[in-house]
């Protein structure tokens, strides 16, 4: 695999951009990626919640645990 198609790579070139994360139980968090680590856990700044294709609410900070996310869009797809 090139380095630059590496998940963690992809990462670290969203940081301070804006991502879509999508993860289990019907939820989304769409905010500026401010960190991440090497399990995907996320730091999220500005996110916004949507549960159901419904905004419950823009959050400052939101912690997403690696194990419940099923995939996160960069910005440049979003």
């Amino acid at each position: 695999m090139d380095n630059h198609l590496r998940p963690l790579t992809v990462l670290g070139g969203s940081l301070n951009k804006n991502v879509l994360v999508k993860v289990k139980w019907n939820r989304e968090y769409r905010g500026v990626l401010d960190g991440y680590d090497q399990h995907m856990n996320l730091v999220i700044k500005n996110a916004e919640e949507v549960i159901s294709d419904k905004s419950n609410g823009v959050f400052p900070t939101v912690v997403v645990r690696g194990d419940v996310v099923v995939y996160i869009s960069p910005s440049e797809v979003i």
